[in-house]
C-alpha cells in the first residue's frame, strides 16, 4: 500500500512542476540584438570612431533593417522620462477611435508633472489629446486616454508591459504610463530604439510625432498654440521627431529620427545632462555620413506574434465608455486543471480502490 501510495504522488509531482518551470522559464528571445550588445558595456563601434556625447547610455540603429551602427550601454537599465510614452503610444493608438470625445475630469488636471491644459469638464477628441500627449508631453493627456480605455491607467500598465516583451525590449518595465520617476520604472537605449522602430511603423503614430503645432483649447474661451518640444523637428534636415524626456532623476533622454539618403535613423540616448539635442544630431550626422562604411554591431530584436487576445483586451468598439471598468486578469492555463493528463484523473479512484481490497474481512465462526 505504501508503495502504491508513494508512487501515485512521486508521479503527480513529475507532471506537474515541468508545466509551471516551463512557462516561467520559457524566453521569446535570445541575447538583446546579439553578443556585442549584450557582452560590452561601453561604446561598441566598427568602421569608424563615433563621436563623442554626454548621455550614459545611447543607440543608433536603421530602423528600416534593424541594423544597429553604434552603442553606448545598450541594455543599461536606467530612467526613461517622458520617452517612455512611446510605448504608451503603441499600446492605445490601435485600442482607441481618433474621432471619440473624452471628459477631462479632476484627476487628469491635477496629475503630476507636465501638462498639455486638460480642464475637467471640457470635452476633448481623442485625436487632440494624442496631439497633447506627443508635443506638449502631457501627463494629463496620458492619464485621460488610459481612463478611456477598458481598465484604466492598470489595464494601460498590463498592456504595455506584454507589449515591451513581445517586441523584445526585455530591459523594460513599466508602473506609471506618463513616464514619471515611479518605483522600478526602467528602460534601456536599446528598447526605446524598438519603441522607435515599431512607432514609425504606424501612420499614426509617425504623423504625431512629426507633428510641430496644435491647437488646444483654454479653460475659459478660445485656443492657445502648442508646439513639439523636440526642437530636432525645427533644426534638423530629415527630422521626423519622436520623443524628449525629462526628470530630475532621469535627467535628459531623448528618441530622434530622421530620413536622409534612402535611409531612416533612429537614436536614443539616456541620462544625459544637457545639450541632448545637439548630440543626437551630432550621431545622427555622423552616422549619415559614414553609412557605407559602418559594420552592423547588433540588430533590433524582431517581435514576436502576440498571444490571441482575451475578450476583454481587444479594442475598444465606438460608442459610449461603459459604466464600469473591469481591470483585465491574466490567464495562466499552464496551472490550469486541464493541463493535467487525462489519465491522473484515475489517481484517486485507484487509490480508494486499493484501501477497499486492504480492508479486513470478518471471520466467519
Amino acid at each position: 500500500m505504501r508503495l502504491l501510495l508513494t508512487v501515485c504522488v512521486t508521479t503527480a509531482l513529475v507532471v506537474t512542476q515541468p508545466l509551471t518551470a516551463t512557462a516561467a522559464d520559457r524566453g521569446p528571445h535570445g541575447p538583446g540584438g546579439g553578443a556585442l550588445l549584450t557582452g560590452k558595456p561601453t561604446v561598441v563601434a566598427a568602421g569608424a570612431t563615433p563621436p563623442a556625447v554626454q548621455s550614459s547610455a545611447y543607440v543608433v540603429a536603421d530602423v528600416d533593417t534593424g541594423d544597429v551602427l553604434v552603442a553606448k550601454a545598450p541594455h543599461a537599465k536606467l530612467r526613461p522620462a517622458s520617452t517612455l510614452k512611446t510605448l504608451t503610444a503603441l499600446v492605445l493608438l490601435p485600442r482607441l477611435k481618433k474621432t471619440d470625445r473624452v471628459i477631462g475630469t479632476d484627476e487628469d488636471a491635477g496629475i503630476v508633472g507636465s501638462k498639455v491644459g486638460v480642464s475637467p469638464g471640457l470635452k476633448y477628441t481623442v485625436d487632440l489629446l494624442f496631439e497633447g500627449m506627443f508635443l506638449a508631453s502631457g501627463n494629463d493627456a496620458v492619464n485621460a486616454l488610459c481612463e478611456h480605455d477598458e481598465g484604466g491607467v492598470d489595464g494601460c500598465i498590463r498592456r504595455m508591459n506584454a507589449k515591451a516583451k513581445e517586441l523584445g525590449a526585455l530591459d523594460t518595465h513599466v508602473t506609471d504610463p506618463t513616464g514619471l520617476d515611479a518605483d522600478g520604472q526602467l528602460s534601456s537605449a536599446y528598447d526605446l530604439a524598438l519603441f522607435a522602430q515599431a512607432g514609425l511603423e504606424r501612420p499614426d503614430f509617425a504623423k504625431y510625432a512629426a507633428t510641430k503645432y496644435t491647437n488646444f483649447p483654454l479653460a475659459t474661451k478660445g485656443t492657445y498654440q502648442v508646439a513639439n518640444q523636440n526642437k530636432l523637428l525645427f533644426t534638423y534636415d530629415g527630422a521626423l521627431g519622436v520623443k524628449t524626456g525629462y526628470t530630475t532623476l532621469a535627467r535628459n533622454t531623448f528618441v530622434g529620427a530622421a530620413r536622409r539618403n534612402g535611409h531612416t535613423l533612429v537614436v536614443t540616448m539616456l541620462d544625459s545632462p544637457h545639450g541632448i539635442t545637439t548630440d543626437a544630431a551630432t550621431l545622427l550626422t555622423w552616422a549619415f555620413e559614414h553609412y557605407d562604411d559602418l559594420t552592423p554591431v547588433g540588430t533590433l530584436a524582431k517581435p514576436t506574434p502576440p498571444p490571441k487576445p482575451a475578450q476583454a483586451d481587444k479594442p475598444q468598439a465606438a460608442g459610449p465608455l461603459p459604466t464600469t471598468r473591469t481591470v483585465d486578469t491574466p490567464v495562466h492555463p499552464v496551472n490550469s486543471v486541464f493541463a493535467i493528463p487525462a489519465w491522473l484523473w484515475a489517481a484517486p479512484a485507484i487509490l480508494l480502490l486499493a484501501l477497499f481490497l486492504r480492508r479486513p474481512r470478518r471471520r466467519r465462526h
